[in-house]
């Protein structure tokens, strides 16, 4: 239960004040602007939109200002603003098989076709701090050459061609793709509707459930099939037209993880998948959805379901970071009527123990 606080307006102005006054900071220092957040604190900008569900840096940008750079209240203000949007339709799927990639690395094979591309990455860095970072040093310009050509096939079409991998994943005919923005969630889910959910379940949330498959919490040995990044084209379908209509283009991390499979009654040992797609450059959250996505598949081939990553509700209801900083920050909102009634509850409970507790003499003199 709660209660409602009377004559509090003014507080709350003055938080609202100081809160801006703390954002804003020493005025001695430039103001940031969203074009700087955009271009220099990209990996942030990305993560703000994949889990607030939302393609706009600059939304995004303004959501990490505002949140004085906390994460989870950024993605709650963008989720929010979200709501506010109109609905026009649904694009095709994206075709990443076209993407115009600029980083693409496989652990499971060396040389594929079209290459590995190393692409901006931390994976080859040292991890030590760089202070001519702080003098703001000029940074030369990387070298360029010319796009390859060649085509670059999935990793998961080389293992499919000899048959060691289940088939990609197909919908059935008739069935229509969920949406979890306008729909409540149900339990059993389809794998498209969990997909959803994990694309912008918070990324910690994930990353520790993916790790807990590593060390033996669902008897789990992956291997990165491939992550690719890059730009993708949106199309749109219009009903006036024979042809879709391209809308632009988005960035987005995509990784497959090759997973052993024993075999069934159904199906052959093979290799099984586990799949990440997210919005911008976010290769851990990508492999940490893959991982988890793998494991809430366990029924789907017949395994024991023992883990915490493989029990659906478990992993679904806990991973949305909005809900869950939610219902952990609404503790701070008063309460005051739930603890007295706890408080004379205990109280009661208390004097029923030390009357228990007292010596048979006292007991008889007391009932006296």
């Amino acid at each position: 239960m709660h209660v409602a606080v009377k004559g509090g307006e003014a507080a709350i102005a003055n938080a609202h004040a100081l809160l801006a006054d703390r954002r804003r900071g020493d005025r001695d220092v430039p103001a940031l602007r969203l074009d700087q957040i955009v271009e220099q604190l990209g990996l942030g900008v990305d993560r703000v939109m994949a889990e607030g569900s939302l393609y706009d840096k600059e939304l995004a940008a303004l959501a990490v200002m505002q949140a004085r750079g906390d994460m989870i209240e950024a993605i709650f203000l963008v989720r929010a603003y979200r709501t506010t949007l109109p609905r026009f339709g649904y694009t095709r799927p994206i075709d990443t098989a076209a993407m115009q990639v600029e980083r693409r690395v496989s652990a499971t094979y060396k040389d594929l076709p079209g290459g590995q591309l190393l692409g901006p990455t931390f994976d080859y860095t040292h991890r030590l701090l760089d202070p001519e970072l702080a003098g703001g040093a000029d940074v030369a310009e990387p070298e360029q050459r010319e796009a390859a050509s060649e085509p670059m096939p999935r990793v998961s079409e080389i293992l499919a061609h000899e048959g060691l991998i289940e088939p990609d994943g197909s919908l059935p005919d008739g069935h229509a793709t969920g949406d979890i923005t306008r729909e409540p969630l149900e339990f059993p889910m389809e794998r498209d509707i969990r997909l959803q959910a994990l694309s912008r379940g918070d990324e910690g949330f994930l990353l520790a459930l993916g790790y807990s498959t590593q060390r033996g919490y669902s008897r789990s040995h992956p291997f990165v099939g491939e992550i690719r990044i890059g730009e993708v084209e949106l199309e749109l379908d219009v009903p006036e037209l024979p042809f879709p209509v391209t809308l632009g283009r988005i960035r987005v991390t995509e990784c497959q993880m090759v997973n052993q499979f024993k075999g069934s009654a159904k199906a052959p040992p093979q290799f099984t998948r586990g799949y990440g797609l997210v919005f911008g450059q976010s290769e851990r959250k990508a492999m940490a959805m893959a991982l988890c996505d793998r494991a809430l598949r366990a029924r789907e081939f017949g395994e024991d379901v023992v883990a915490a990553a493989q029990d659906e509700e478990f992993v679904i209801s806990h991973s949305d970071n909005v809900q869950a900083t939610g219902f952990v920050e609404h503790l701070k909102l008063p309460h005051y009527v739930d603890f007295q009634a706890e408080l004379d509850l205990v109280r009661r409970m208390r004097a029923e123990h030390e009357a228990k507790s007292a010596p048979d003499d006292i007991r008889k003199e007391a009932a006296e």
